[in-house]
């Protein structure tokens, strides 16, 4: 009867906000305030926005084994529809778009609340227990491989840490979450958090996110904000780990970019690096290949790259500063379906090595006390040979007949 209650309200609050032309907007969940609504929608019906499709807004909780009180948001723009995250760093799960599928098939089935993650387990690698999502982040304070590094204590003393694989923020719950619906033309539709990533003695950083999409349109926006709180500088990294497998990945599928330079992550690396832009298929014992990419920067200083199936009938394209986000990483894992045959676009602030290597190699930023940076990454979904044949020719046109460089040696470690 309460939740009855609550939903009512919020309907109603909803039909004065669009009389009086105002957007809409919901809190799903404060920290600060104390609000967490366990089950929430909202759609084109109960706005009356006028709009070509039919959309919706609806959040749930999931029950039941290592997913037992996770949130997940499903976000459908009427053509395009994709599920959120909040209590694993508002991650995003699956997208999906007629038959194209944006996602993997993890050997990871639920969707794991952080508290059954052990970041430290295996060496560090604990960070696998829970990775199944098509986008998550990997940062703040550090990314990349788990490892030593150093670090100033409570006491002013240098001192040695373990770093664990990709960093803490995929597996912190979002303190704030916001729905929000533009009320004019086109109403686009956003999903508004923020997750803290914060210690005594230690970062005090914030990420705040808005990921959103138009009604109708075949693309998303991850516009994402990263905040020191504190009163000094702080080192920082972000990767956006973001991984297709079938339908798009397969035998002859190709990775598609305007590449400055590639060069091998690793030995293993090294042996396919003529080869590093098309896929296998499912192959059992597959070792995973790793490749550190310097894109060509286009017109309004963006790049795009992507990934498309073999027959060129269905791909997926992201964009991306080069400024905010300068290296990008390809990862290619095309083991057995049941070890999870995937690939990983990943542009980012550094390359996915241990941050101790990544500081010595100059690639490491530092944010100053109180500053902020941004990134923005605009996602396309293509389901026709006629449109993946356009995204070709934008990228192509990137590159402008600019030469790729091909190291056949690791990175320089």
């Amino acid at each position: 009867m309460t939740s009855q209650i609550i939903l009512s309200t919020i309907m109603v609050g909803t039909l004065l906000q669009t009389l009086a032309g105002a957007d809409f907007e919901q809190v799903l969940t404060s920290a600060a305030r104390a609000i967490h609504l366990n089950e929430f929608e909202v759609n084109s019906r109960t706005l009356d926005l006028k709009t070509p499709e039919a959309w919706s807004v609806r959040k749930v909780t999931l029950h039941g084994g290592k997913q037992e009180g996770v949130d997940l948001i499903v976000v459908d723009n009427g053509k395009l529809r994709f599920e959120v995250i909040p209590t694993r760093g508002l991650g995003i799960l699956r997208a999906q778009l007629g038959d194209v599928r944006l996602g993997w098939d993890s050997p990871v089935k639920e969707v794991v609340h952080p508290q059954f993650v052990n970041l430290e387990s295996r060496g560090g690698l604990g960070w696998l227990e829970g990775f199944n999502e098509w986008i998550v982040r990997c940062g703040l304070e550090f990314a990349g491989h788990p490892g030593k590094d150093k670090f100033i204590n409570n006491v002013g003393d240098e001192a040695e840490m373990d770093l664990t694989l990709h960093g803490k923020i995929g597996n912190i719950p979002a303190s704030e979450v916001i729905v929000a619906i533009e009320s004019g033309p086109p109403h686009r539709i956003h999903l508004r958090g923020r997750v803290d990533e914060r210690m005594f003695y230690g970062p005090k950083l914030e990420l705040w996110t808005d990921i959103s999409t138009e009604p109708g349109s075949n693309a998303l926006r991850i516009e994402d904000t990263v905040v020191n709180r504190g009163a000094y500088d702080q080192e920082f990294e972000i990767i956006y780990h973001a991984n297709y497998g079938p339908p798009i990945l397969e035998k002859g599928a190709q990775f598609l970019g305007a590449v400055k330079k590639v060069t091998p992550f690793n030995a293993r690396a090294a042996e396919g690096i003529q080869g590093f832009q098309t896929y296998e298929a499912p192959t059992k014992g597959f070792i995973e290949q790793v490749y550190c990419i310097d894109p060509h920067i286009g017109p309004g200083g963006k790049t795009v790259v992507g990934l498309r199936n073999a027959a060129g009938s269905r791909a997926v394209s992201m964009q991306f500063s080069p400024e905010q986000l300068p290296y990008l990483t390809l990862w290619k894992n095309t083991t057995a379906l049941e070890e999870g045959y995937v690939t990983g676009l990943e542009p980012g602030t550094n390359f996915p090595f241990n941050r101790r290597i990544e500081r010595k190699a100059g690639r490491l930023q530092k944010l100053p006390a109180g500053q902020s940076r941004k990134f923005e990454i605009e996602i396309g979904i293509y389901a026709d040979a006629p449109s993946v044949k356009s995204l070709e020719e934008r990228i192509h046109a990137i590159s402008a007949g600019r030469p790729t460089q091909v190291d056949t040696e690791p990175v320089s470690r």
